[in-house]
């Protein structure tokens, strides 16, 4: 674990941000007022700048999307609620566009855009620990989920039940939702917080820290249940989580998180689009489909199952299948067997597909790595769109679908579907108690695209449009929430969502995203953020 020492002494001899971004009286008083819990992992490090003289500059400015660049006067990066709350003050205090990044992987604009003055960085607070006042694990705002999975098992035996990216930050994963292969059986990051440590602002223009948590007697109970699905960005800094399994009991700190399986059994296999006409393909994926709705009860048989397709582009492309089972399941293996032997009936797939015995961990790092450029390829620009299906897609639809995925015009090897199986304890958490509102799923898919030049963009995102739109035609390119579809993701933002060129189906960005619950989060972002300080392109707007 990386402690307060072992962060200054990386971070000796860089400027702090007193040099390049002195603080107001304002902040200072702010400051002076505010009292906040010291760092338990250590000391505080300095607080950093970096401005457009230093060699970071260009790096630090730009998000893990290369179409993004933003041009501020100066990144902080801040190592405490303290050094962020000096930041966010002295912000306000000069009239600044200020925007918040935790970990980068944000598809759309909304930290790295032209309109923005200062970035306020907290990828430098990732410490992990075990909070026994509060019976939670403390996981700060910048901590990647990798590291995160390796410390809460090494250390403790848990997990949080979250995505497969091992790059991304805690931040905005677990504040818009954040699932994974652990999800069905477990639910969303989301569902874990028990608090939140924030740095918000209030009427009077006047920055604060404060701890919200999910206990309904909090007088900020509200400001906690918008983070624990709202998304980043709206509300204020998240500089730690505390997280604790609303089911949880007792003060062992093993019992407070999801315990992964210390062994998972494994099937994994390639089928080039050589192998499956458009009947077949049809079939492989209708199968996925009516499969997670048979077996969507947090009682199916299957619940230690969970399983993805990924879609390649490209004549060199095809279908990758991953499954996961819990291998302490006494069954595992015929369980595996048989959600492949449904997987695949009608598909002309070989019955037999290999498997193995792996731990979680190296399971989870498996899959994490599993595609380089989606995963790691920083250097790479980037689009995404998203949909939650409630039932399959239609005969008309997966013929569009499987046409655009094997075009010869078009051909990018990193250009995907990929569906991730939904249900179990995803969607046993009513609709409203997060502003997630995406609880009656069969599963979830994610339509990306990668490339490296610029002037490819056109090509990439056009390709993009026109999978999307065509895939949903009937409802004007959108996923609107009906009887088949549930709308978009927000931690997968979609630039197009706000557009009617590409959105015709008259539903608003929102409530794609946030159903009926955003009028609520309207209601917090008025409390807690009136003059709409934290914003962003499809930041919730305050009343």
């Amino acid at each position: 674990m990386t402690n307060g020492v072992n962060r200054r002494r990386l971070l000796a001899g860089i400027a702090t941000a007193s040099a390049v971004f002195p603080l107001s009286v304002g902040a200072r008083q702010a400051a002076a007022e505010e009292s906040i819990s010291a760092d338990q992992c250590g000391a505080e490090p300095d607080l950093l700048s970096v401005v457009p003289q230093d060699s970071r500059y260009a790096e630090l400015s730009r998000g893990v999307n290369q179409r993004w660049v933003a041009t501020p006067e100066a990144v902080h990066l801040v190592g405490s609620a303290r050094q962020a709350q000096h930041v966010v003050q002295a912000a306000v205090d000069a009239g600044k566009r200020l925007s918040v990044r935790s970990g980068g992987h944000c598809y759309g604009d909304f930290v790295c855009n032209p309109e923005i003055d200062v970035i306020l960085d907290v990828s430098l607070m990732n410490e992990v620990f075990y909070d026994a006042e509060r019976r939670a694990f403390c996981v700060e705002a910048g901590a990647q989920l990798g590291q995160i999975y390796e410390q809460l098992y090494r250390g403790w035996g848990v997990t949080l039940p979250g995505g497969a990216c091992l790059t991304v930050g805690i931040g905005g994963h677990a504040s818009g939702g954040g699932f994974g292969m652990l999800t069905r059986k477990y639910g969303l990051v989301a569902d874990q917080i028990e608090a939140v440590e924030m740095v918000v602002v209030d009427a009077s223009g006047q920055a604060r820290t404060v701890v919200a948590s999910r206990d309904p007697e909090d007088p900020a109970h509200d400001l906690c249940w918008a983070v624990s699905g709202g998304g980043g960005g709206s509300f204020g800094v998240i500089t730690r989580f505390w997280f604790r399994s609303p089911q949880a009991t007792g003060t062992d700190p093993s019992a407070q998180l999801p315990a992964p399986p210390p062994e998972v059994l494994i099937g994994l296999a390639e089928v080039p689009w050589s192998a499956l006409d458009d009947a077949e393909f049809g079939s492989l994926m209708r199968n996925f489909a009516d499969w997670h709705i048979a077996n969507g009860s947090v009682d199916s048989r299957f619940i230690d199952l969970s399983g993805y397709l990924v879609l390649r582009q490209g004549p060199q492309g095809g279908v990758s299948l991953f499954t996961q089972v819990d291998g302490g399941n006494p069954n595992a293996d015929q369980l595996l067997a048989d959600y492949t032997a449904a997987l695949i009936r009608d598909t002309g797939i070989p019955a037999t597909i290999p498997t193995r015995r792996v731990s979680w961990l190296a399971s989870t790092k498996l899959v994490g790595t599993s595609n380089q450029a989606m995963f790691y390829d920083h250097s790479l620009r980037s689009g995404t769109k998203s949909a939650f299906l409630r039932r399959g897609f239609t005969d008309e639809q997966l013929a569009v679908i499987h046409r655009h995925m094997v075009r010869e015009d078009y051909n990018n090897p990193h250009a995907a579907i990929s569906l991730n199986g939904g249900g179990g304890q995803h969607d046993a958490v009513d609709p409203a108690a997060t502003p997630y509102p995406h609880r009656d799923t069969a599963f979830f898919a994610l339509f990306e695209s990668f490339w490296t030049a610029p002037g490819e963009d056109a090509t990439h995102l056009g390709w993009q449009r026109e999978v999307f739109r065509d895939t949903f035609a009937d409802t004007g390119g959108y996923p609107v929430p009906n009887d088949q579809t549930d709308g978009c993701y927000f931690n997968d933002p979609d630039t197009d969502i706000m557009d009617p060129a590409y959105n015709a189906s008259g539903v608003p960005w929102h409530a794609l995203y946030f159903k009926d619950n955003y009028r609520r989060l309207q209601e917090v972002k008025s409390r807690w953020d009136p003059s709409d300080v934290f914003r962003h392109a499809q930041s919730v707007r305050p009343l």
